[in-house]
């Protein structure tokens, strides 16, 4: 019997996996990743491994969760180190709770690797902290979107008001509903926003504006996911801050609003 490492393998700078996760890609026999994964990490895989992508868009998954929960278990069951390799954490909606949860069913060994999840990462290659003495102590990680259509299972009416700095994970199509929730359970229309798309690779561009007005920036510069969603005073602190983007890159796009 072979073993299963959930791997995080960073929010796409390639540079920021850690020396675990990078150790372990080295060794795999199999590695199925998604599509948020940096390729250039899978240049560090023996020329031996089986390489399977596991990525899912909106409304298209190629591979079902179930079809990737049995790959693993096959492939382990064969004797093989296998490494799933995620974007970001794997335990931060990356599915890495369901697919611990069947191998264990399974009696397969396995292993979770944490590692560094946009929702950190992205405000700060932005120059944004997520948290600040002087601005905010508390910060909430947020699914921009509902497992289920058509249901609403994120309580906004608690989180509105409920942490300084909340960061919203894929949230971008359903921004203006995510704005309307904030506003009308307690959040203040004046709030900083920041919008990261592409966060911590070359492709990243930010767009800050306030709650009132965030909507209508998005639609302007045509943000699309994967995007961070940054709601606090802390991005407030971007002007000062600020130090991965240039701003001769025609990318990059700052409105300062607030």
């Amino acid at each position: 019997m072979g073993k299963v490492y959930l791997v995080g393998a960073g929010p796409g700078d390639p540079d920021l996996i850690t020396v675990k996760g990078l150790r372990l890609i080295r060794a795999a026999d199999t590695i199925l990743y998604d599509r948020l994964v940096n390729e250039t990490l899978l240049n560090e895989a023996k020329h031996s491994a089986d390489l399977i992508y596991c990525g899912k868009w909106p409304h298209a998954h190629p591979l079902k969760q179930e079809n990737i929960n049995h790959l693993l278990a096959a492939h382990a069951r064969k004797g093989r180190i296998v490494v799933r390799l995620k974007g970001g954490d794997p335990f931060i909606f990356g599915r890495g709770g369901e697919e611990a949860a069947f191998l264990a069913k399974e009696g397969i060994a396995f292993e979770i690797v944490p590692g560094i999840t946009a929702g950190i990462a992205a405000p700060a290659y932005a120059g944004i902290p997520a948290t600040h003495r002087e601005y905010a102590s508390s910060i909430a990680l947020v699914a921009g979107h509902s497992k289920s259509e058509g249901s609403e299972r994120i309580n906004w009416d608690k989180l509105a008001t409920g942490a300084d700095t909340l960061a919203i994970y894929m949230g971008v199509a359903a921004l203006p509903h995510i704005v309307s929730e904030l506003v009308s359970h307690g959040r203040i229309p004046s709030t900083p926003v920041a919008l990261i798309e592409w966060g911590t690779t070359a492709r990243q561009r930010t767009v800050t504006s306030v709650l009132s007005g965030i909507v209508r920036e998005a639609e302007k510069y045509r943000i699309e996911n994967p995007c961070m969603i940054i709601v606090g005073e802390v991005v407030r602190l971007r002007k000062e801050l600020k130090w991965f983007e240039s701003d001769e890159k025609p990318f990059d796009i700052v409105r300062e609003a607030f």
